[in-house]
């Protein structure tokens, strides 16, 4: 019996959940067809996905029909929670994309769609809701050929067949062959195509089973279940231990649990699993709780879910999907044994939410620095029509302060935000951190300068899950401030930053280039020095370093993304240094760096500077914002009101198509300017115009210089991300200036200025 684990995957409303029931039903696994709406389906185990009506988290089921034995992953829908879905995409075989026959592709599908193609997932699609009245089977069709890819035909079933058995594909035939180059040769020579043949194509992705039908009334459930039978293969593993992390959980009496996909060799219960990174290197190294990545820990039970309940075995080989306790040093995306870790996703929250008491006022909260650095007060809109999907920034897992400067707030006039006793505060943030485990994109920040909690979020209805969330969990009431932008800083430029930390009994310097990045490349690290320069255990440390924390720009002291940061030079005291010196020698190189952008300068600075350089404007510095890519259907006779909108928001678009009675634009615009508009579309079309809108990169800041100006933060003054170094003289340690630096620092510059 073939092994194959495929996910769920839809808009929300689409019957993503509906069309699971279904087929556990079809397959005999559940004696009742329960329902989303009813609160009664099998795979809502949660109390708030069953009070809701929609799936929060991912689930797993186990299905068996024929020759097929389904490990079903169903995931959620709203566009809330689509990091919870693209986590799950990294351990399937197979997606099946549920589309709504009434409702057709919409803009969270066409994401949906890119991440598939992303991460090479071979894709299934299944059209629901086919009974219900206005339903138009080519229509429908036709709309998923140019929203999607024209590879998409429908199949037939086959009851009975082999790997060379000839599928009927009637007039379609010709047009499959088309899609492959050896498709083509077979059947020009034969005349058919082959089941194998066709397995081939779709699990690289050339060809698209469509099915329709009804998971409500059953219809065409039977037909889709044969149809994965016949078209799926299983995959070849390899025989050492490997395994992929994509969900991190805690069950009813609070234990850790990882949910993994086996991808070599078994995983056995009481076993010794390590880190990709600990098991890469020549020797196994045991837990390094400082400064490094690597890891080992045993595992202790193995359990196998099927919704709600689950069951608990002592090994189970390469393909299967379990969750795991005993592990505590697990994140999602993470890879073990020879599985490497995951690139960083590409959905990452826009927005940044102040936590505050439970009834703290909105617009007392508004006056949080994290709304005033993202120059936005509205609250956040309801985005079942505007896809608030976000950003791949390349951003690492955060230490506690490591934004402390991120969000400026220099107005002591402002009126004080409400703000949590000792107690409340302490259980609020190891709460907080217990979800973040479980979602590292909450990226949870205590902001010691502000006395402020902050989190980032998707949207408003994951807002409401987290608030519930605590309440029901931990008993803790709390609100949240009125969200604001997620700004990020880069370089135009090169620039060669020099840190140096030498108090009495310490010492360390390190040069770390700046360069800039590709458009969306986040941050990337590297070495050009010889061990003979500095010693290898050295260098690794301070690439540690690099990697270890969000580092922040210096115009509104937002995270740096598309730089690539390289050290260059360093030098380490056989007696002094110790290891947390090259970490502020390696903090304050990057910022030095950053400062010496700012004042213009490229590649080094001149020396001797007689006085302080301006650092007024943005020099190499560069404010981004996120831009949406967005999609906007209106009445024809108001295509004048809508183009003058996206000009007033900054934004660009491509000409106008007219289809019909509507107009359809397409175009780029700022988050900022764009994050209500979906109400506004609402309103002035009278319910008859569709906006829908997905991330589209990190972008340079439209208002750059009113965003600075509002932010009012000065990188001089923020002491935990400080530019300046620590030099010693005379038995004792005194402070330099960030741009006399050059002067007073141990190594030359290894690059040329201008």
């Amino acid at each position: 019996m073939k092994q194959i684990v495929a996910g769920i995957v839809a808009h929300v409303d689409a019957g993503k959940t509906t069309l699971s029931e279904a087929l556990l039903y079809r397959t005999g696994e559940i004696r009742k067809l329960g329902r989303v709406d009813h609160g009664d389906a099998f795979l809502d185990t949660n109390s708030l996905e069953k009070a809701r009506g929609i799936t929060i988290f991912a689930h797993q089921a186990l299905v068996e029909h024929g020759d097929l034995r389904l490990t079903l992953l169903d995931t959620p829908g709203h566009v809330d929670f689509a990091a919870e879905t693209e986590r799950v995409l990294r351990v399937l075989d197979y997606a099946i994309l549920v589309v709504s026959g009434t409702d057709g592709v919409q803009g969270h599908t066409e994401t949906l769609w890119r991440l598939l193609a992303r991460y090479g997932v071979p894709t299934f699609i299944f059209v629901n809701k086919c009974d219900a009245a206005g339903f138009a089977r080519e229509a429908i069709l036709a709309q998923l050929r140019k929203r999607l890819s024209d590879a998409i035909y429908p199949l037939p079933a086959m009851e009975q067949f082999t790997e060379g058995s000839a599928v009927p594909l009637d007039a379609f035939a010709e047009d499959i062959a088309t899609l492959d180059e050896e498709a083509m040769n077979d059947y020009l020579e034969h005349g058919v195509l082959s089941v194998g043949r066709l397995r081939s194509m779709i699990a690289v992705r050339e060809l698209f089973p469509v099915y329709f039908g009804s998971a409500l009334k059953l219809e065409g459930v039977e037909e889709f279940l044969d149809g994965l039978e016949t078209f799926t293969r299983e995959r070849e593993w390899p025989a050492a231990f490997a395994a992929r992390v994509f969900k991190i959980a805690h069950d009813g009496q609070h234990n850790r649990m990882t949910w993994l996909r086996v991808t070599g060799g078994a995983l056995k219960a009481k076993e010794i699993v390590s880190s990709s990174s600990c098991a890469a290197a020549s020797t196994p190294s045991p837990v390094q709780e400082d400064d490094g990545m690597a890891w080992s820990e045993k595992v202790d039970q193995v359990r196998i879910y099927n919704g709600a309940k689950f069951e608990t075995v002592t090994e189970v080989p390469a393909g299967s999907v379990c969750a795991v306790t005993g592990l505590t040093r697990t994140f999602p995306g993470e890879g073990l044994g020879a599985e490497p870790d995951a690139e960083s996703p590409s959905l990452q929250p826009v927005l940044t939410y102040t936590v505050l008491p439970a009834g703290a006022e909105s617009d007392t909260a508004g006056t949080s620095g994290a709304a005033k650095r993202g120059g936005t007060g509205h609250d956040s809109v309801n985005r079942d029509d505007a896809e608030h999907d976000a950003a791949k920034s390349g951003t690492g897992r955060n230490e506690e302060n490591d934004t402390a400067g991120q969000d400026a707030e220099t107005d002591n006039s402002s009126p004080a935000l409400p703000q949590f006793d000792d107690l409340t505060l302490h259980k609020v943030i190891t709460a907080l951190r217990e979800l973040e485990d479980e979602d590292p994109l909450l990226h949870v920040v205590w902001v010691e300068r502000l006395a402020e909690i902050h989190v980032q979020l998707m949207g408003a209805v994951q807002l409401e899950i987290i608030q519930q969330t605590l309440h029901d969990r931990f008993g803790l009431d709390v609100s949240f401030g009125p969200g604001s932008i997620l700004y990020r800083e880069t370089i135009t430029a090169p620039i060669e930053g020099a840190g140096h930390f030498e108090p009495l009994r310490h010492y360390a310097e390190a040069h770390i280039l700046l360069e800039p990045g590709e458009p969306g490349s986040g941050v990337t690290v590297a070495s050009a020095l010889s061990e003979n320069d500095l010693d290898r255990n050295w260098q690794r440390l301070i690439l540690t370093h690099l990697t270890e924390r969000e580092h922040l720009g210096v115009l509104v002291g937002a995270p740096l993304t598309d730089i690539k940061m390289t050290l260059v030079a360093g030098r380490a005291h056989l007696k002094h240094t110790e290891g947390g010196d090259f970490r502020q020698a390696t903090y304050r190189a990057i910022r030095q760096g950053l400062m010496e952008a700012r004042a213009g300068v490229s590649g080094r600075p001149e020396t001797p500077v007689e006085s302080r350089p301006d650092t007024t404007g943005e020099g190499n510095c560069r404010l981004l914002e996120p831009w949406y890519r967005f999609r906007l259907e209106v009445p024809a006779d108001m295509i004048g009101r809508a183009m003058s909108d996206i000009q007033r928001m900054a934004g660009t678009f491509e000409s106008p198509v007219t289809d019909g009675e509507y107009a359809v634009i397409e175009g780029e615009a700022p988050v900022s300017e764009m994050r209500d508009y979906a109400m506004d579309v609402n309103q002035y079309t009278h319910g008859h115009g569709r906006f829908s809108a997905t991330f589209g990169g990190y972008k340079p800041c439209h208002d750059a210089e009113q965003v600075i100006a509002a932010a009012a933060y000065d990188p001089e003054a923020d002491l935990d991300n400080t530019p300046d170094s620590v030099f010693c003289a005379h038995g004792a340690g005194y402070p330099v200036k960030w741009y006399k630096v050059p002067e007073f620092m141990h190594l030359d510059f290894t690059t040329s200025g201008k």
